[in-house]
């Protein structure tokens, strides 16, 4: 699926899966995004980041399930949403990284696409999003308040994903839809 979202900075396309030729943009992305990962991992990004975006998954979930979608500002990837379907039950939808490019930060483009894919989720009979929210991280967990999610306390490491050196605690924020 692809979605156009208006935004302070004009419209911005969001896209629903990932294309080979999108590595190197992605790449670009987490580069320019390496102060959210040195506070929530302890190093820069690396290019295996962008490989384990398509194999990190939560205890109990497929692959089938796991959906990438990009921000894109043009042609240039300015943002990207991880999130599995179907975690942790059915009806819910847990996203795993929601990342957006220091030159789109502070200007209502996070909250622009989130509107736009909760009313998606709510829309699909989605009634639960859940997010990883960092201490490390405090606009994140800012960003998720905003939204009206409820972060809990620092949560137990789960699923395929190894944890780096250096990894900061995680909280998991809830959202509940409603109809």
């Amino acid at each position: 699926m692809i979605w156009t979202v208006a935004t302070s900075t004009g419209p911005l396309v969001v896209r629903e899966q990932l294309e080979p030729d999108d590595e190197p943009g992605l790449l670009e992305l987490f580069a320019a995004c390496d102060d959210w990962f040195e506070a929530t991992t302890g190093g820069p990004s690396g290019p295996g980041d962008v490989q384990s975006l398509f194999y990190a998954l939560p205890e109990g979930a497929s692959f089938e399930d796991k959906r990438l979608f990009t921000i894109r500002d043009g042609e240039k990837i300015v943002g990207l949403i991880d999130a599995v379907l179907g975690h942790p039950h059915r009806t819910a939808v847990a996203v795993g990284l929601f990342l957006v490019a220091p030159s789109h930060r502070g200007r209502g483009v996070g909250a622009a696409v989130a509107r736009v894919l909760l009313a998606e989720a709510r829309e699909s009979g989605l009634d639960t999003v859940t997010a990883s929210a960092y201490d490390a991280w405090p606009p994140g967990q800012a960003f998720l308040r905003t939204l009206g999610f409820t972060v809990g306390p620092p949560a137990e490491p789960s699923g395929n994903r190894a944890s780096a050196p250096g990894e900061q605690p995680v909280r998991k924020a809830t959202l509940t839809l409603g109809g």
